[in-house]
C-alpha cells in the first residue's frame, strides 16, 4: 500500500486519557502510529476539564469523568470518545452525535470479571463467611453450621440474561446450580438454564438472586420491595449491576427481618466521585452483607482488554472511518483500499444532502468507486471512495462543509 496523505498526520492527532486508561492502550495507539499522548491518572471536572479538552482530537475516559454538553463545546477539535468501561451515560450521547463525535466503548470486555465475582460473593453470602471472618478479626471464634448451605443443588435466578448472565449461568451449573433465568426478551439458554415466564416465578424459585440489566427508563426501580418480598425465604441477592435497579431501603429492611440472608452490592445510587470521599449506604453496619466499590470489570485482565478494544475502534475510526461499535452513530465499516482517497460526511439526517455530495464529486470529475450510507437518529453518515482529488482536496472539503445540514467533512487518506 502506497504512502497515504492524511487530513492530519498521525502526530498531529492529540488524544487525552484519563482516569489511569490502562497501558493496552497506549502501546496499540503507539503501534498504529499515534505518539502524541497526554495521561491522567485521575478523572477531571469543571474548568479544568474544560481547560483540557481544547485542541484534543480523540478524549479517552472511564466512568467518573462527566463529558457534558459544555464539555463538548469546549472540545473544539474533538472527532471522538472512547469510554474505557461499559457505560456510556457520563457523556452527553446525542449532543456528541450532533457535532460529529462518535462514541466507542467496550461492551463485553469485563464479563469474565463480573461473573467470576458474582459466584464468589454468592459462596461467601451463603456461607457466612464475611461475618466469621471480622468476628476472627475480633479475636471471637465463631465456627458453627447455621445458616451455611454448599450451592451444590441449590438455585441460582439471574434476572437479565445477557452476556454476564449467560456466562455466570455457565459457572453456576460447573458448581452444580440449577439455573433460572428472565429476561424481558427472548434468549437461548446455556447448558441446562430454563427460561422462567415471569420475574416474580423466579424470585420464589431460586436460593439465589443475581441482577444483570442495563441501566433504562424500563429497569430504573425494576427491584424494590414487591421483588424482594417475592423472593424465596432465606435467599441470597446481587447486584454487581447498576446501582438505580435496586431500593436499597427495602433491602436493608429485608436483611433486617431476616426475609433475605444477605446481600452483596458493587454499585449505587450515588457513588462518591473520587477516592477519598464518603460513602454512605443504607446496607452499612448490617450482617452478611458485602459491600463493594464498583469494582465488577475492576481486575487486571478485564481493564487490559478494555484497552485493547476501546483503542481498536478509535484507531480504525481515525485510519478508516469505521464506525462499527459506536453506541451513538451510525454503524459503517468498510475495509481501507490499496489506492484513490476516502472522504467522509457526517450530516443531518435530511433529504437530499447526499445528492448534493455526489454533485460535489461529479462537477470535479471524481469517480466515486465505493459509498456507504446509514443513518442514526438525526444523524447521517456517508463514507465515499473516490480517485484521488490531488490539488482539488481542499475544494472539495470546503464544497462539502458548505451543504446545509453539514456537520463534519474529512479527507481519511488519500493514496497513490
Amino acid at each position: 500500500m502506497s504512502p497515504a496523505r492524511l487530513s492530519l498526520p498521525k502526530d498531529k492527532i492529540r488524544i487525552l486519557l484519563l482516569e489511569g486508561v490502562s497501558d493496552s492502550a497506549v502501546e496499540r495507539l503507539a503501534d498504529a502510529g499515534y505518539g502524541n499522548i497526554k495521561r491522567e491518572s485521575k478523572a477531571l471536572e469543571g474548568a479544568a476539564l474544560i481547560k483540557a479538552v481544547k485542541g484534543v482530537h480523540v478524549l479517552g475516559i472511564r466512568s467518573r469523568t462527566q463529558v457534558s454538553a459544555e464539555v463538548l463545546e469546549a472540545a473544539d477539535r474533538l472527532f471522538a470518545i472512547g469510554c474505557f468501561c461499559i457505560g456510556t451515560n457520563q457523556v452527553a450521547l446525542e449532543e456528541a452525535a450532533m457535532r460529529g463525535v462518535p462514541v466507542f466503548n467496550a461492551p463485553f470486555s469485563n464479563t469474565r470479571s463480573v461473573a467470576e465475582l458474582t459466584l464468589g460473593e454468592i459462596v461467601m453470602l451463603m456461607r457466612g463467611i464475611f461475618p466469621k471472618s471480622n468476628a476472627a478479626h475480633r479475636g471471637e471464634w465463631d465456627k458453627s453450621a447455621a445458616n451455611s448451605w454448599e450451592l451444590r443443588g441449590k438455585t441460582l435466578g439471574i434476572v437479565g440474561y445477557g452476556n454476564i448472565g449467560s456466562q455466570l449461568s455457565v459457572l453456576a451449573e460447573a458448581f452444580g446450580m440449577r439455573v433460572l433465568y428472565w429476561d424481558r426478551t427472548g434468549k437461548l439458554p446455556h447448558g441446562n438454564a430454563q427460561p422462567m415466564a415471569s420475574l416474580h416465578a423466579l424470585l420464589a424459585a431460586s436460593d439465589a438472586v443475581t441482577l444483570h440489566v442495563p441501566e433504562t427508563p424500563e429497569t430504573m426501580n425494576m427491584f424494590g420491595r414487591a421483588e424482594i418480598a417475592a423472593m424465596k425465604p432465606g435467599a441470597v441477592l446481587v447486584n454487581n449491576a447498576r446501582g438505580t435497579i435496586l431500593d436499597l431501603d427495602a433491602l436493608a429492611q429485608a436483611l433486617r427481618d431476616g426475609h433475605v440472608l444477605g446481600a452483596a452490592v458493587d454499585v449505587f445510587p450515588v457513588e462518591p466521585a473520587r477516592n477519598g470521599e464518603a460513602f454512605v449506604s443504607p446496607l452499612q453496619g448490617l450482617p452478611n452483607v458485602i459491600l463493594t466499590p464498583h469494582i465488577g470489570g475492576s481486575t487486571g485482565e478485564a481493564q487490559w482488554r478494555i484497552g485493547e478494544e476501546v483503542s481498536r475502534k478509535l484507531i480504525e475510526y481515525s485510519d478508516t472511518g469505521a464506525t462499527f461499535g459506536a453506541v451513538n452513530f451510525p454503524q459503517v465499516e468498510l475495509p481501507a483500499r490499496p489506492s484513490g482517497a476516502r472522504t467522509l460526511h457526517v450530516h443531518r439526517n435530511v433529504p437530499g444532502v447526499l445528492r448534493q455530495v455526489d454533485e460535489a464529486f461529479a462537477r470535479r470529475g471524481l469517480n466515486i468507486s465505493a459509498q456507504f450510507l446509514q443513518t442514526f437518529g438525526q444523524v447521517g453518515y456517508v463514507v465515499i471512495d473516490s480517485d484521488n482529488a490531488r490539488d482539488q482536496a481542499e475544494d472539495l472539503l470546503a464544497e462539502l462543509r458548505a451543504i446545509e445540514g453539514t456537520i463534519r467533512a474529512r479527507l481519511v487518506y488519500e493514496r497513490r
